[in-house]
């Protein structure tokens, strides 16, 4: 499906380009075209390389987390919650070690990294699915959970926000934590309706007390905030937060007797080829993106929908946000692409740039997490877990909106 979407940009950007010459005679346009195309690949080397530092970073203090137990610890500490949402999942599976380190990752930001993890879960899960060739109901929840998932420290959304010059890189944190929770209460709620899962019990209702206590207080708290004195103190508690997880690692290493040097090695390692094969990705999208806007196209799009939305009486200013929104079921890179390209055009810390930011950290990307999750375990019927996945970001997205106008405009 990704590549069919993406051949269908590529081509529909052609047909207007082609359009833009023989109606408009704008001679320029291909031109134009191919300026792009040069543009895009050195952009996405040179954003793959930027990347290289930040993944090396947050796998080296993720492999001591991990050599530490601290990820089999909160396993541990969510095995009652995952019990009585995935009713026939055993006590302790394994399953659930890789769901946590799947959600502990995204948690993080870090959604490659977040891959492996799931795929894992995803061969656990499927060891005790009666019916091989469809998602059973634990699998599905796990995977609206995924393409949902709570993003506390977005830090790729941050380190993009530095390299293109941003005032507060961070200063976006609590508005993602309060729009990826929304998202994934929704995708909660939306898999429970279906699966007439029992909430309204104890254990979960006391799980999601305190998962929901962080971002409903911070909401409370910065919502009360001046608006001068938001983001200032929005970027102080996303950078304590950043350095105190980091200390938090590292003492649970030494605890533990982990040599955390040389697991921060471990890990950093593998962050340099998570990087570069960002690059082919990269390109592919930002590829798309920049025909489509060379051709006039985006543009177009961007302009009915602005006009639909004046129609209704609806401030219009975070359109230009909207590529990252699209471009987000169907591909990360994609979508980062599209938050890149937005950072360009109008300036990183304009409001669109923002509320691109926000949408970039508020879902996953639904198309490609089911493609490969699937596909990894030979899965053709997926159920509805596309219905409530597209709920779910559907729900972050307009979480999105409405949070940067509180914080931003």
């Amino acid at each position: 499906m990704l590549g069919r979407f993406w051949s269908a940009c590529i081509i529909a950007a052609f047909i207007a380009s082609l359009s833009q010459l023989l109606f408009f005679n704008q001679q320029q346009i291909f031109d134009q075209a191919i300026a792009a195309l040069f543009d895009v690949a050195k952009i996405s080397v040179e954003i793959s390389i930027g990347l290289i530092g930040l993944m090396t970073l947050w796998l080296g203090f993720f492999k001591i987390a991990e050599r530490a137990g601290l990820i089999e610890t909160i396993a541990r500490g969510l095995n009652p919650l995952f019990c009585k949402l995935m009713p026939e999942l055993p006590h302790n599976h394994p399953a659930i070690s890789g769901i946590t380190m799947n959600l502990g990752a995204n948690a993080l930001g870090l959604d490659n990294a977040a891959t492996p993890f799931g795929i894992k879960a995803m061969h656990d899960l499927q060891t005790i699915n009666p019916l091989k060739n469809q998602l059973s109901n634990a699998q599905i929840l796990f995977l609206v959970l995924n393409t949902s998932s709570v993003t506390v420290l977005p830090v790729t959304v941050f380190l993009f926000r530095a390299q293109y010059g941003a005032s507060q890189p961070s200063e976006v944190f609590i508005p993602i934590l309060i729009a990826t929770s929304i998202s994934t209460l929704v995708g909660l709620l939306s898999v429970a309706y279906v699966q007439k899962l029992a909430l309204l019990n104890k254990t979960v209702l006391s799980y999601l007390a305190v998962l929901s206590a962080v971002p409903i207080g911070l909401t409370l708290y910065f919502s009360a905030l001046p608006a001068e004195q938001m983001s200032i103190q929005a970027a102080l508690f996303a950078n304590l937060t950043l350095f105190s997880v980091i200390v938090y690692f590292l003492v649970a290493g030494l605890l533990k007797n982990v040599p955390v040097y040389d697991a921060f090695i471990d890990g950093a390692k593998q962050g340099f080829d998570v990087a570069i094969k960002l690059i082919p990705y990269l390109i592919a999208m930002l590829l798309a993106i920049a025909l489509l806007r060379v051709s006039g196209l985006l543009d177009a799009l961007l302009v009915v929908l602005s006009f639909i939305l004046q129609l209704a009486h609806i401030d219009t200013a975070f359109i230009e946000a909207m590529p990252t929104a699209l471009m987000k079921p169907f591909s990360g890179s994609g979508a980062r692409a599209a938050m890149i390209e937005v950072m360009q055009t109008q300036g990183v810390d304009s409001f669109p740039a923002k509320v691109a930011a926000v949408m970039q950290g508020s879902t996953e990307t639904t198309f490609y997490v089911l493609a490969v999750y699937c596909g990894a375990v030979g899965i053709s019927k997926i159920r509805y877990a596309m219905s409530c996945s597209l709920l779910a970001d559907a729900a972050g997205i307009t979480a999105a909106i409405i949070v940067s106008y509180v914080f931003f405009a």
